[in-house]
């Protein structure tokens, strides 16, 4: 069985590096291959990630001036990011952004966000520390890729001269997840370096989603520049590669991951593609065995299949299949919203009507979220008549 329909995969947004990678210098040049690629179309640099604009500035110095004195930097700070009066944070996977950009937006992915935090914390001279945290990556799609995501916050703590004070808490950690599931969370600390190759490891992914190959290669080797460890970045490189069609250069690339993580899912799904593309059929099928015992349903299988019942009209069958899908993944807007088509075809509005309302709130762009109100309210229209 294949890992999935929708190939290559990345580990893109989040996902922490093996803690017991070997550390090494600097990434390995024989695994670049600058030859294959243009110059980007942007500037490849992390130098801006965490600078705090003149906008962040004055609202430290104006806006909630009076809540950083009166409570202390630290408790001002928090309050600022979790009252919804005041900076009203809103979740956008669109794009990764740069502290100054997620707060002219008020949005972000949760890399975003952490780092705006953290750029306001250096800027108020508040000790900062990351985590990786340990949860079931979350999937999403973008044509034929697919997207894990792993997770990151980040613990504020007090400022030296103000260790002794009441105004001040312990050292807090800042989460956008929801609170349910914070309980389940096993975290490791990571470096600042690591927090900056995942900005360009999604910086990367983005750039691949768009088909902009070379500004995809350009920030992968960025972020294994930025922390060579970061396994993220090597698989997006090789993905990269099987993008371009140098296929050879991608199986290089997939089996120095596997030397350092050989239970990385993507590396084998990746790598086992790759020995498709060459036919080397039977290397591919020993790479599947071991996936499949690492993880026995791979992403998207029950999408792929809702999928095929639907080309076939078989409704029934499709909605069995993307039933199961939301059963393991309910965050998925789009799992939601094939459900409610299938509902939908079947003759159950009311349920249609839930699963997009349920695509709705799960939608993780602006973008989203309008086309499925849209479909919506056609449904809503649609029955009324």
């Amino acid at each position: 069985m294949r890992a999935s329909s929708f190939l290559p995969l990345l580990a893109a947004c989040l996902i922490s590096a093996c803690a017991s990678a070997p550390p090494v210098a600097a990434p390995p040049e024989a695994l670049l291959a600058d030859r294959l690629f243009g110059p980007p179309t942007e500037p490849i640099t992390t130098d801006a990630v965490f600078a705090v604009s003149d906008a962040m500035k004055r609202y430290l110095a104006v806006d909630i001036a009076d809540q950083l004195r009166i409570k202390g930097p630290q408790a001002g700070l928090i309050e600022a990011l979790y009252q919804k009066t005041q900076l009203m944070l809103e979740y956008d996977a669109a794009k990764t952004k740069t502290a100054a950009e997620a707060f002219a937006t008020r949005s972000g992915n949760c890399l975003s966000l952490v780092i705006m935090t953290a750029a306001f914390a250096h800027y108020l001279d508040l000790p900062v520390v990351y985590q990786s945290a340990y949860l079931d990556p979350t999937w999403s799609r973008t044509g034929d890729l697919l997207f894990a995501s792993g997770h990151v916050n980040v613990t504020v703590g007090r400022r030296i001269m103000d260790a002794r004070t009441a105004r001040d808490l312990s050292p807090l950690t800042i989460d956008f997840l929801p609170p349910e599931d914070l309980g389940r969370m096993q975290t490791r600390e990571i470096g600042e370096a690591t927090v900056l190759a995942m900005y360009s490891n999604n910086r990367a992914a983005e750039a691949l989603a768009q088909r902009r190959v070379d500004d995809a290669y350009a920030w992968a080797v960025d972020a294994m520049r930025e922390e060579p460890t970061y396994l993220g970045a090597y698989n997006t490189l090789g993905v990269v590669y099987m993008r371009r069609g140098n296929v050879t250069d991608a199986v290089h690339v997939f089996d120095y991951v596997l030397a350092r993580e050989p239970k990385n899912t993507r590396a084998l799904a990746n790598l086992a593609e790759t020995y498709d593309r060459l036919g080397r059929a039977e290397e591919a099928g020993v790479l599947r065995v071991r996936l499949a015992a690492v993880e026995s349903d791979p992403p998207f299988h029950f999408f792929n299949l809702g999928l095929s019942a639907m080309r076939r009209a078989d409704y029934a069958a499709a909605r069995d299949y993307f039933t199961r899908e939301v059963e393991r993944a309910d965050y998925y807007h789009e799992f939601h919203f094939w459900l409610g088509l299938a509902d939908w075809h079947l003759g159950d509005l009311a349920q249609a009507r839930k699963q997009l309302e349920l695509a709705i709130d799960n939608s993780t762009t602006r973008d989203q979220h309008d086309l499925y109100a849209a479909k919506l309210e056609w449904l809503r229209a649609h029955r009324q008549q």
